[in-house]
């Protein structure tokens, strides 16, 4: 089963649980970021990707530029462990990084929630790639990629048992939209997916077919 049927069979159970009313605000939430604009103010094939340094999930320093000098870099920006668009989106990236790795790529995933809650993420996940931590969304925030959390759905998120100010420990309720990037080992970006819509992701089969032309490129 592909990211996208998996994703899409999430919402399926998730529409018949959710009663009108929140659907209804949820929706249209989806729908007034689509249609800031924010997808156009991100990253695109052709930019170079701002280095940055962000703490894995055991507090140890990963940089953007010193993993570059190894090969390309997958770099995956998700909303939270809290999320299961994500840790759907985790998974199969956990199932495709044989493939990456063997591409000579690295993986790493960065989000805005805290060191302890990036290592639950990644016990919970088995995940073996890095998950980086970058508090006060200030990396996503040079990617173009931060948006603040509408107040209508913060009581609606509550209810669901997401604290994000706990999660993150930032009482600002900003957060990334999902975005995946394939950065050259020139720090050029090569593949640019980000979608406002939290649902939908990027399927692993792209980042594997682009960093297969740039190996038959170099």
């Amino acid at each position: 089963m592909t990211l996208s049927q998996e994703l899409a069979n999430f919402r399926q159970q998730f529409l018949g649980q959710v009663d009108s009313t929140t659907l209804a605000i949820m929706n249209q939430a989806t729908n007034d970021l689509i249609d800031s604009g924010i997808v156009d103010r991100t990253l695109k094939v052709g930019d170079k990707a701002p280095d940055f340094t962000l703490p894995n999930a055991t507090g140890e320093s990963i940089n953007l530029q010193q993993l570059l000098q190894q090969g390309a870099v997958v770099l995956s920006f998700y909303r939270g462990g809290w999320c299961p668009y994500c840790n759907l989106e985790l998974r199969a990236l956990q199932q495709a990084l044989p493939e990456i790795k063997a591409l000579g790529a690295n993986l790493i995933t960065v989000s805005p929630q805290t060191p302890d809650n990036s290592l639950s993420t990644a016990e919970k996940n088995e995940l073996t790639f890095e998950v980086l931590s970058d508090l006060g969304n200030k990396v996503a925030r040079e990617y173009g990629l931060v948006f603040t959390l509408p107040e209508q759905l913060r009581p609606i998120y509550q209810n669901f048992g997401i604290d994000l100010p706990a999660y993150n420990g930032d009482p600002t309720f900003d957060l990334p939209i999902p975005a995946t990037y394939v950065i050259a080992a020139d720090g050029k970006v090569v593949l640019a997916f980000a979608n406002a819509d939290y649902t939908q992701r990027l399927e692993p089969t792209e980042i594997i077919s682009t960093l297969q032309n740039l190996t038959v490129n170099v």
